[in-house]
């Protein structure tokens, strides 16, 4: 029997949906038009499309949208003075610094320099050591999502066993946590654990962000364990065109996994819908209204 599959396409649909009905009543309540920027140093073709995805969605949910381009030799002054500017601005209650930046920037010390509040990617180490401490945050939007994604298929992670493979800032670190804030069980693996294989079939809850193309296989999976794929990888195919593969093995791993989730078509669809969620929630607090109910 093939596996569930977990359509972040109408999750991230429903959760959009949510957050305009959400941002219409504050607007009209509240006369807050929830705001987010865009910050694009560089014309990197892949961050140029996201941006615009952003840009898009946010307007869509009825919220304030702003872009900031600079160019690719724009020095690490330039951009934290841009930065610095949106923190005070109080129609921007959500920054957003398209990752990865050119070569010879600091993202750390940029990131570092957002407003924690406005920090809407979560990345800041102010929210990572609050979302470590256990206390409220603004969090990572993949992480988030798929938290969200796996909650569609079960009503509470409480006492699973959840394996992460990978231990990125941006995706495992901050799943531990989130996990862990769910009573579950978490064991964070990556690309140079012994006896990966074993190690992912005791779970109960597979999460793969690891960022090599089908790297587990269904023999990995431990059957009717529901597996949450974060990988998007492009492959060459003999015909000289390519596709996006996950991080597990999708064909195979659908035939052993209860629930799992397609690439594309799963995670990705979640991480813009959290920003917007984000963005939302930090509106809300930073004009200390009640948190939004989506």
């Amino acid at each position: 029997m093939s596996a569930k599959i977990i359509d972040g396409k109408i999750i991230a649909a429903d959760l959009r949906a949510r957050v305009a009905t959400e941002a219409a009543r504050i607007r009209r309540d509240h006369g807050v038009t929830p705001g987010l920027a865009a910050v694009l140093v560089g014309a990197d073709p892949a961050s140029q499309v996201y941006v615009r995805s952003k840009v898009k969605q946010t307007e869509a949910a009825g919220m304030a949208s702003s872009e900031y381009l600079l160019p690719a030799t724009a020095s690490q002054a330039e951009l934290l003075a841009v930065v610095e500017k949106l923190n005070h601005d109080p129609l921007v209650h959500g920054i957003l610094v398209q990752l990865p930046l050119p070569g010879g920037l600091d993202p750390q010390g940029i990131v570092a320099a957002i407003d924690p509040a406005k920090d809407v990617d979560g990345l800041s180490p102010v929210n990572a050591g609050r979302l470590a401490n256990g206390l409220s945050a603004l969090t990572p939007c993949t992480p988030l999502g798929c938290i969200i994604l796996a909650k569609t298929v079960h009503a509470s992670l409480e006492g699973m066993n959840a394996v992460i493979i990978g231990r990125s800032n941006l995706v495992g670190r901050p799943l531990v946590q989130l996990l862990l804030n769910e009573n579950a069980t978490v064991t964070i693996a990556h690309s140079r654990t012994r006896d990966l294989a074993p190690v992912c079939a005791r779970a109960d809850l597979v999460l793969a962000a690891v960022g090599k193309p089908e790297m587990v296989k269904a023999s990995w999976i431990k059957p009717g364990a529901t597996v949450i794929d974060v990988g998007i990888n492009r492959i060459a195919l003999a015909d000289g065109k390519t596709r996006l593969v996950g991080d597990v093995a999708y064909s195979e791993a659908l035939e052993v996994a209860g629930a799992i989730t397609p690439v594309p078509g799963g995670v990705g669809q979640m991480t813009v819908a959290c920003l917007l969620a984000n963005t939302l929630r930090a509106a809300c607090a930073i004009h200390k209204l009640p948190a939004p109910a989506i």
